[in-house]
């Protein structure tokens, strides 16, 4: 696992607190992870989430993972704990908006200690946000602590690939995202055991790159002006963020970085 001892929660509530969320959810939509609906859909059916369940969203942002579940799989109740406010604003007008609200609730909490009772949840997940806590032992703790016996955490992440980051590159990527760190898959793999889970999928989706293309078409060819906007048209600031992209990007195809999928149920 690579860490950087620079970055903390603060600093991640100050990236979704400020234009830099809004330029993420610019590119990527409501759904701030890669693969959008794709992923989704997938890391659900491989969870089985089924009809009348009930999950907690540990780093729900907006709750665009949580409208997913209650629209698409029909999950009976769904509650999403997030450090910053900002997030869970928006998040609630955007449930409402969708008619949603019954369905949903946000908590104001880290999700390192939610505050939320032990065993009753059917499943926890989570995509593509637990890069950005800093104990990842103490996160895995808490989602095994809230599923019941026989529950189910599902959730993608970004992590360290195979190929393994050099320190400069870790440095580079870590401070360009305001990760405090990042595990691998192994390292979830064993955390996920090591909280009495039994691990039914940890691996690579292999769609890290792509998207980071994706994106990169999207802000040059059609969302410049949108994304100049959102940062008071700092055109320097703006190349700098396409290098770093396009840098993440020659990351994950060399098998460094990558969205890694886990499913493991509470034994």
């Amino acid at each position: 696992m690579k860490v950087n001892p620079k970055m903390g929660l603060e600093n991640v509530k100050a990236v979704y607190s400020g234009p830099e969320g809004d330029l993420w959810e610019l590119v990527m939509g409501e759904q701030i992870h890669i693969g959008g609906l794709t992923s989704s859909t997938d890391l659900a059916e491989r969870a089985g989430i089924r009809e009348g369940w009930k999950g907690v969203d540990l780093c729900c942002c907006n709750g665009a993972g949580m409208r997913f579940l209650v629209r698409f799989r029909k999950a009976a109740f769904m509650t999403g704990v997030d450090a910053t406010e900002k997030v869970i604003q928006r998040g609630k007008e955007y449930t409402k908006a969708e008619g949603l609200e019954d369905k949903i609730r946000f908590i104001h909490a880290e999700a390192t200690d939610t505050g939320l009772p032990e065993g009753e949840a059917d499943f926890v997940w989570g995509e593509d946000a637990w890069c950005y806590v800093e104990n990842k032992e103490k996160l895995i703790a808490e989602a095994a602590r809230l599923v019941r016996s026989g529950g189910v955490v599902a959730f993608t992440d970004w992590v360290e690939g195979p190929a393994g980051l050099s320190d400069r590159e870790a440095e580079r990527f870590l401070n360009f995202m305001k990760f405090p760190g990042v595990q691998d898959i192994q390292g979830y793999k064993g955390l996920l055991e090591g909280n009495g889970c039994k691990v039914l999928h940890a691996l690579d989706t292999g769609r890290f790159a792509p998207y980071v293309d994706l994106y990169l078409g999207m802000l040059g060819k059609q969302l410049t002006y949108d994304a100049l906007k959102i940062i008071g048209f700092d055109q320097e600031l703006f190349q700098g963020l396409a290098e770093e992209m396009t840098f993440l990007g020659e990351l994950a195809r060399e098998g460094k970085i990558a969205q890694g999928l886990f499913v493991a149920v509470k034994e």
